[in-house]
């Protein structure tokens, strides 16, 4: 570990969109806290990039969901690099099942709502405590929510995860207000179509959507351009925005006749 290398905590990183962020971190020298959930293959596959990038790594299996886990996470991390210079709130989940809006279950919004909602709030809850606490460090504080396009786009088949979406977009205006004094920059990046396992059991029909035009950018996004926005705002681009949001979707959200 550089002895002025920050230190990126990156959620839900053992593959898609989270690997993408943590080897773009990795290749600009910053030391990465891989946390997955379950797949620990993927996440060592993820480690062993950062490292060959020349970063150092924490794997830290943890589900944010759970206040345990977010307290382990947290445990871990500072266990092993004394503090935490950005979180990537990266980590995410669909429904389980495709159903329509008046069949959405109790069980599927509340999985759904503390992955996606409850998991990033108090998980940035308790790291800007600590970036308060902590000596300031070679580089800024920062915080980095992912959102989704979903935040403004209804898909009737997949409700939890839309609310979810638009639940995060106000976390993170709500955290740019209470922590600019701080000097600490909150941003939200909004994913458009990537191409990521999330994705997968709807390839045919985004393929056929691209296709015709859907999105300016007629391609798919991949993890390394969500990784590069990530990267952008991590080596200090956008210091005097906060709360602002950046669509990484091709041109998705723009409105066109």
């Amino acid at each position: 570990m550089a002895p002025d290398a920050g230190v990126a905590l990156v959620t839900g990183a053992s593959r898609g969109i989270g690997r993408g962020i943590a080897l773009a971190l990795a290749a600009r020298g910053w030391n990465v806290v891989v946390n997955y959930r379950g797949n620990t293959e993927a996440a060592d596959a993820t480690r062993q990039a950062v490292e060959s990038a020349g970063a150092a790594c924490l794997l830290v299996q943890a589900d944010v969901a759970t206040a345990h886990d977010r307290a382990q996470l947290l445990t871990e991390t500072l266990a092993r690099f004394g503090r935490i210079d950005l979180l990537v709130n990266n980590a995410g989940m669909a429904p389980r099942q495709r159903v329509d809006l008046l069949e959405v279950s109790e069980a599927s919004y509340d999985e759904v709502m503390a992955v996606n909602l409850k998991g990033p709030f108090f998980l940035a809850q308790a790291i800007a405590r600590q970036m308060l606490m902590q000596p300031v460090g070679a580089v800024p504080s920062r915080i980095i929510n992912i959102g989704s396009i979903s935040a403004y786009t209804a898909s009737i088949n997949r409700a939890e995860y839309c609310i979810s979406k638009a639940g995060v977009a106000m976390l993170t205006a709500l955290l740019a207000d209470r922590l600019a004094k701080h000097g600490i920059g909150v941003y939200e990046l909004r994913p458009g179509i990537i191409d990521t396992d999330m994705t997968g059991p709807a390839k045919a029909k985004y393929d056929r959507l691209i296709g015709e035009g859907l999105t300016p950018i007629r391609r798919w996004g991949t993890p390394e351009d969500v990784g590069q926005a990530v990267a952008a705002i991590a080596e200090g681009y956008l210091d005097f925005s906060t709360g602002e949001v950046i669509n990484v979707d091709g041109g998705f959200h723009l409105r066109r006749l």
